[in-house]
């Protein structure tokens, strides 16, 4: 059996499993995310259907690198894991103070968690005995490198509706944690709307494979203005075709990467979803790396649950129909 704490930030999932995973072995976050080959049939089993279902994201709590952390976290998408993730940076500082892990020191709480990006902390912001935004501070986040051509971004997908002929399209690469390429969703004919879902998928999986040579892209993030150069809203496709429902940490810390070059360290971004939730990001730093970006957001919990495994189920550790 396996006890989970279920969170959504921003309506996108975030499944803590609390018990029932065995030791992962490491010195460090990141070694352990390299030893994850006797866990894997549960993050099959928690983020697969029919438990789950191929847009779903979680994590495994492990050790922090040193007593400087409150937390270790080893995050987990329906492909594998990932090295950052904001949202769920969110709803573990969430889940840390509700859950008494780390006791309320005021009205802004800091959660210290190690990533296998590096380290972050969530700060937890209470109001009348109850959480009520929480704001995450990154690893620092840059420009990797603009307007990169996409070469053959056309395709014969079903449900291909993208008007973007090949080479007509470039992107701009920048890190949050992990790797995203960002472009205009206009550059594909479209609109952020959730009927184009289909039409993103299948052009975030061509953008990635006419990006082979950056083999840690994680992610194409598709962007558009709402009234403005500093508040836009996105849809972003990461993995294998996983669509975030949030406006997606660790890429609203590559965009504001981006901004920062042309708006300066003073901008304040607003960053929409595609199911109208909202992130607000803002540079708070500046390293030899580059900015240190705050993301505010905030999760809610929607469940605690006990998963189990019968043998003699045909389906085992679950399926993905995507």
């Amino acid at each position: 059996m396996i006890r989970t704490v279920d969170y959504h930030t921003g309506g996108e999932p975030f499944r803590i499993a609390v018990d029932g995973v065995p030791e992962i072995p490491g010195a460090t976050v990141a070694e352990r995310r390299r030893n994850t080959g006797h866990v894997d049939h549960l993050r099959r089993l928690l983020c697969h259907e029919p438990r789950g279902h191929a847009d779903m994201y979680g994590c495994f709590l492990v050790p922090p690198d040193d007593a400087g952390a409150d937390l270790g976290v080893l995050f987990w998408h329906k492909d594998g894991y990932s090295t950052a993730c904001g949202h769920g940076t969110i709803a573990l500082g969430v889940h840390a103070v509700q859950e008494g892990l780390v006791p309320v020191t005021g009205a802004v709480t800091p959660v210290v968690v190690d990533v296998p990006s590096g380290r972050v902390t969530a700060l937890v912001r209470c109001e009348e005995g109850r959480v009520v935004s929480v704001a995450f501070r990154n690893v620092a986040s840059y420009v990797v490198a603009r307007d990169v051509p996409v070469e053959a971004v056309t395709g014969d997908a079903p449900g291909d509706s993208t008007g973007a002929a090949p080479g007509d399209v470039t992107v701009d690469l920048a890190y949050g944690g992990a790797l995203y390429a960002s472009v205009p969703a206009s550059a594909f004919g479209l609109t952020v709307e959730p009927e184009h879902l289909p039409a993103f998928v299948a052009a975030g999986r061509r953008v990635k494979a006419a990006l082979s040579g950056h083999p840690d892209l994680y992610g194409v993030i598709f962007h558009e203005e709402v009234g403005g150069p500093l508040h836009q809203r996105n849809v972003t496709v990461f993995a294998d075709g996983e669509v975030d429902r949030s406006p997606c940490g660790s890429g609203t810390c590559a965009r504001l990467a981006l901004l920062a070059e042309s708006h300066g360290d003073g901008l304040v971004l607003t960053h929409d979803s595609v199911v109208g939730s909202r992130f607000v990001a803002r540079v708070v730093a500046r390293t030899e790396q580059g900015i240190v970006p705050e993301v505010e957001g905030m999760a809610y919990r929607t469940g605690r649950h006990v998963f189990d495994l019968d043998p003699a189920d045909p389906v085992g550790h679950g399926f993905t129909l995507r």
